[in-house]
């Protein structure tokens, strides 16, 4: 014998339908479920012992529903919500029902946003939001995403999705562990909170923030948190980022990190500090747009300018305004723009340039230099037709009162 009920409105009454040729009618104390099937095994009444189960004298008792379909719709008559399970039981007193192996889809605007399934849920619905609690999948049939958590709650009018408690979330192109995920569906955005940790395949990245968005169609993730962003090269670390702000486009391969932005380089060995810069994976080139500190580890020189840039392959950098270069024994270059060959140990320096040594304590003004700042093997040349350097020699007495 097979029945569907069916409420009308938030509130309203239940009515059973008897499919068989004797119809019959039945109000049931059940303000849980909108449209659900009951089927009979055999056809055959229950017995004694399962009809005193769902005595409604008894408030604690429960009932056993088979083959159950929950389903909401908004004031035009489209669906926002439809699941379906084998079984499920319904505490009266709690307003819950745990549902076997429940499915079904969240809608907006009419048409399947999410596809969602468990193994067990509990579920609650008030004809606005919809809650499971397991083990939980949902999944976007339009791009592929699968959400798993063990909280979902669903709210149409919001244009909101929420999974919580151990967020995995899986694509082709990204994969991510939060605490909690957000959805806005119309505009394919999700962010992820709570201990993030997201990784892409193509760039090969691991990104780890507290907060981080992921704009689906653009393919762009944005970390408005301090963020830690780090590039692999053959499964092997190469390249280090952080910073309070960056975006990372994931179709062009171009990240953009800002305040307090730093980047630590394992080949050449070379620290870049800025409040801007753009960090390009594709071509290897990094550039920076604000004041700039670049620090040679093994060679200990620090070089400080306006703006700068990095060609990673080549090992070459491009530093233009107020460029200083300090080496380890305080010999320092001044100039208006600086060529660093990171593998030769070489720099170009052009305009203005000012060189000091401290042992002898020697000055040299010209137009260019080339050399080697760490040996103190550096040629000044002038800019006049003559070639006329200045050389200043800074006596003993007068270096120990400076």
């Amino acid at each position: 014998m097979a029945y569907k009920f069916h409420q009308k409105g938030r509130w309203g009454k239940r009515k059973i339908q008897n499919f068989s040729s004797t119809p019959s009618f039945l109000i049931l104390p059940l303000t849980f479920f909108l449209v659900f099937g009951l089927v009979a095994c055999g056809g055959k009444s229950p017995p004694a012992s399962q009809q005193n189960t769902a005595d409604s004298s008894n408030p604690d008792s429960d009932l056993t529903f088979f083959d159950v379909t929950l389903e909401q719709a908004d004031e035009v008559g489209r669906p926002i919500w439809k699941v379906r399970a084998k079984t499920a039981k319904y505490t009266k007193e709690k307003q819950i029902g745990q549902a076997e192996s429940p499915y079904g889809e969240l809608y907006q605007d009419g048409k399947v946003v999410y596809q969602i399934k468990a193994d067990v849920a509990d579920i609650e619905q008030d004809g606005k939001q919809l809650f499971l609690k397991g083990k939980i999948f949902a999944t976007d049939p339009s791009n592929g995403i699968v959400l798993q958590g063990n909280e979902l709650e669903w709210r149409p009018q919001e244009d909101l999705l929420i999974v919580r408690n151990q967020i995995n979330g899986t694509h082709k192109q990204l994969q991510a562990v939060a605490k909690e995920a957000r959805v806005k569906t119309r505009e394919q955005r999700m962010e992820f909170s709570g201990g993030v940790i997201a990784n892409s395949a193509d760039p090969q990245l691991q990104v780890r923030t507290e907060h981080l968005i992921w704009n689906i169609k653009e393919e762009k993730l944005i970390g408005d948190r301090p963020i830690e962003i780090d590039r692999y090269k053959d499964n092997k670390i190469s390249d280090r980022g952080k910073g309070n702000y960056a975006e990372v486009n994931l179709k062009t391969k171009i990240a953009t990190v800002q305040k307090n932005a730093q980047l630590e380089l394992l080949d050449p060995p070379l620290q870049i500090a800025s409040n801007s810069m753009t960090w390009n994976m594709n071509t290897e080139n990094i550039t920076t747009h604000s004041p700039t500190r670049m620090f040679h580890r093994t060679e200990n020189v620090t070089v400080t300018s306006n703006q700068g840039q990095m060609i990673i392959p080549r090992k070459i950098v491009y530093l233009t305004g107020n460029v200083n270069a300090v080496g380890q024994r305080r010999q320092s270059l001044r100039s208006n723009s600086l060529t660093w060959y990171l593998d030769n140990k070489l720099v170009e320096a052009q305009g203005n340039v000012l060189y000091r040594q401290v042992d002898p304590q020697i000055n040299f003004v010209g137009e260019t230099a080339v050399g080697n700042l760490q040996t103190e093997n550096i040629v000044v040349k002038g800019g006049s037709p003559s070639g006329r350097v200045v050389t200043e020699i800074i006596p003993q007495e007068r270096a120990n009162r400076q």
